[in-house]
């Protein structure tokens, strides 16, 4: 992997939210914003380690829980009372817990709490970041980026199944893309960021209760290992920037060539 440091300044005096900065994806996208100059929003239902983040990035912490509206837009109200706008958001937080699995073992409650975190959530922080970024165009003639996580699971099957994860992911994918078509000319531009298998402690700790399925994954993989998380940050941060200005409606693969392969190398 190369150096993933941040070579130039995209993001100066725009508010980045981001859910789940704690940790993992979250905390390495925070980290590449905030180096490319962005004012960073570092939420999280975990009070410790998004606390962490917002300190060392000299940003600002909101505890949520991604699944409840009110407390939903209370986050970008702070966001937008503090720093005065909010120009991007990055819905990152979900789940992937070891009861799903199957369809014929995963439960109702399962399916149902899978589907809170990494469905609802978005839906929600889409619904409450939009207004700020419509009012923001019509002042200035500037909207905003929303890039929210699918996954490559969305593109593609697996005999692997975590059944909820992979039905939220396409759920996040389609709505993202109905999204971006719906307010691209109100300068608002929506993104389904996909990417495959990343060495995060969510993906650690599902692999490490099977190592069977960690390997029966990884033999997919074209370049022969997993991401790593500064490697989905930085497709955030050009999704996030004026690079990306024709980038609209996408599902913005970071897979490694997984969803392209046929056979992998020997």
């Amino acid at each position: 992997m190369t150096d993933q440091t941040a070579v130039c300044r995209r993001l100066v005096g725009r508010t980045a939210v981001i859910t789940g900065a704690g940790s993992g994806i979250g905390l390495a996208t925070a980290r590449r914003l905030a180096s490319e100059g962005a004012n960073v929003v570092c939420a999280d239902i975990d009070e410790t380690a998004g606390k962490a983040a917002a300190e060392e990035l000299g940003g600002t912490f909101v505890q949520v829980d991604v699944t409840d509206s009110e407390q939903v837009e209370a986050l970008y109200k702070t966001a937008f009372d503090t720093y005065g706008s909010v120009d991007v958001t990055f819905n990152n937080a979900g789940i992937s817990p070891p009861d799903d699995d199957s369809i014929l073992t995963t439960g109702l409650d399962a399916w149902k709490r899978v589907q809170e975190v990494n469905l609802t959530s978005v839906y929600l922080c889409c619904k409450h970041a939009l207004p700020y970024m419509q009012s923001q165009f019509q002042r200035t003639g500037r909207g905003g980026s929303i890039i929210n996580t699918a996954s490559f699971v969305a593109v593609m099957g697996a005999a692997t199944s975590q059944i909820s994860y992979t039905a939220s992911k396409g759920g996040v994918l389609a709505m993202s893309r109905e999204l971006g078509v719906q307010f691209a000319r109100e300068g608002i531009r929506v993104n389904a960021l996909c990417p495959g298998p990343v060495n995060t402690p969510l993906l650690k700790e599902l692999f490490a209760k099977d190592p069977e399925r960690a390997a029966r994954r990884l033999v997919h993989v074209p370049v022969g290992r997993f991401a790593e998380p500064e490697e989905i940050a930085a497709a955030v941060a050009f999704l996030a920037s004026d690079d990306s200005s024709f980038v609209n409606a996408a599902e913005f693969l970071v897979d490694g060539g997984i969803a392209g392969a046929y056979v992998t190398p020997l």
